[in-house]
């Protein structure tokens, strides 16, 4: 019998796995109603020009391109976070809103077994700020996770303010940054350093050491890959800089860490210095959470202060996502473990 293909990274769910995904999204609608979130449903079809003039974190070779047929540049949906936060500074009137989606997006770039067409559940808190709400995100992450069923995970929180801060005395130019920044968060000691090296050897880098401010920085943005474990691990990072904005985001995960407590939340969490998402997106506390049997995150948020007000009206913000065909993924690896 012939199988007709579909494209790479593109699959149909059969009807087994359809149940249960149905099952893991009816589980999580229950539990965004009952905690006061409203749904929304976002086009699946924007101008290109919406990512185009904004500070993203989605790069040009992610999106699916196309024309319509007027001739303007159109994308498939590629990220929920963008379009909550275009919805909630354009078309919302309240200066506070709790959002809700079942959604998927589309990443052009995706390769090897990686998805192009991806399953999310997600909520994006619009009008509160602070250490209290960071926490309540993340302990309602945890929370969701444990309502799907995953017992084995943990939500690595860290905070780009802190890498920011590094980078005010290391003397990097911002395209020397965002290359380290993507070798700190996938963990490469190695490249970091030698991107370091190369980069530290820069006029504008050399200028800074004979202030006497870039060595000690890059050193610490050196150690970035292996800061991470339980909360000494913000002591640790503290005794690196004396870099005002770095030092407030440790005293505010600690902060974060105390309210987690306070939740009960704090058994399932690390902290992660290296986990440094996008400079441009997110503003603040960032997370993470990986379960045993996926190579990839099942969840990841974070607050994202500036977004909404390059559409428009400025609004802080912090949200999650959560990764269902990973979730799905968990949970089979662990009942084929128990087997």
């Amino acid at each position: 019998m012939q199988y007709f293909k579909l494209p790479a990274g593109i699959r149909d769910i059969l009807p087994a796995e359809s149940e249960k995904l149905d099952a893991a999204e009816e589980t999580l609608r229950k539990k965004f109603r009952a905690a006061g979130f409203s749904s929304v449903r976002t086009a699946g079809l924007e101008y290109y020009d919406t990512f185009a003039n904004i500070k993203s974190s989605v790069e040009q070779n992610k999106m699916f391109k196309m024309t319509d047929k007027d001739g303007n540049l159109i994308v498939l949906r590629p990220d929920m976070t963008l379009a909550c936060a275009r919805i909630a500074a354009t078309k919302l009137r309240e200066s506070a809103a709790k959002l809700c989606y079942f959604s998927n997006i589309y990443d052009f770039s995706a390769g090897g077994n990686s998805d192009r067409e991806v399953a999310q559940a997600g909520v994006e808190i619009f009008g509160e700020g602070g250490a209290l709400s960071d926490a309540k995100a993340v302990a309602f992450a945890i929370d969701c996770l444990k309502s799907v069923g995953l017992k084995d995970f943990i939500v690595d929180i860290g905070h780009v303010g802190f890498y920011k801060g590094l980078l005010e005395g290391s003397g990097l130019s911002g395209a020397a940054a965002e290359e380290i920044r993507g070798y700190i968060n996938a963990k490469d000691a190695v490249n970091t350093e030698i991107a370091l090296k190369r980069h530290g050897a820069s006029e504008r880098a050399q200028a800074a050491i004979l202030a006497g401010a870039s060595e000690r920085a890059q050193a610490a943005i050196l150690a970035l890959p292996s800061l991470f474990g339980g909360a000494a691990v913000l002591d640790e990072a503290e005794k690196l800089t004396d870099n005002a904005l770095a030092l407030s985001s440790i005293e505010h995960l600690r902060r974060v860490y105390a309210h987690l407590k306070d939740l009960k939340a704090e058994k399932y969490v690390s902290f992660d210095l290296g986990t440094v998402k996008s400079l441009s997106y997110y503003s603040g506390m960032v997370f993470t959470g990986l379960a045993e049997g996926v190579g990839a995150p099942v969840l990841s948020g974070g607050r994202y202060d500036e977004l909404c007000a390059q559409f428009g009206k400025d609004l802080s913000a912090v949200g999650f996502a959560i990764g269902l065909m990973r979730v799905l993924r968990a949970l089979e690896a662990k009942e084929a473990e128990q087997c």
